[in-house]
């Protein structure tokens, strides 16, 4: 099903995310799938004391650490992903910047270690992120890969506990 998607992206790099968390007992789970040159590249990983957003920013962060690693990070890279709290640091990184990464009150925003890092790599103009709609049962590859991205990073949560 998803064959001819990853066939079709020979020249960029497409990545998936997705992160998890049981709120009650703070443990996460993160996965990332990514797409280069017809290979289809697992990431997970599991931790303690987490927030969902935590997750969300560590699915990313891994990838473009895998990237950078392989020495792929200068590629055009597309980053998919079901949480507006990632999509958005394109359009607030300046706005970060400029408050010094801090709220309205003066106290440094949350998962600032995590968006610092983050910020490091946005800047890069060849990465773009693209909203995906959650959990869709669409027939379309993008949805089905969201889909195993999502179900990764739940298995990663639970097999944590």
């Amino acid at each position: 099903m998803a064959a001819n998607f990853f066939n079709s992206m020979k020249q960029a790099i497409t990545i998936f995310t997705d992160g998890s968390c049981h709120t009650q007992i703070k443990t996460g789970g993160w996965a990332s799938i990514i797409l280069h040159q017809g290979e289809k590249i697992i990431l997970e990983g599991t931790c303690h004391k987490t927030t969902h957003q935590r997750m969300e920013l560590t699915a990313v962060l891994e990838s473009l650490k895998y990237l950078q690693l392989k020495n792929l990070i200068e590629e055009d890279i597309c980053i998919y992903s079901d949480s507006q709290y990632v999509v958005d640091f394109l359009r607030r990184k300046e706005k970060l910047r400029l408050a010094n990464f801090q709220t309205k009150k003066l106290k440094p925003i949350r998962n600032a270690d995590l968006v610092h890092m983050l910020m490091a790599y946005i800047d890069y103009p060849n990465i773009q992120f693209q909203k995906i709609k959650s959990h869709q049962k669409l027939s379309s590859n993008e949805s089905y890969l969201n889909r195993e991205v999502d179900l990764l990073s739940k298995k990663n949560m639970r097999g944590h506990r």
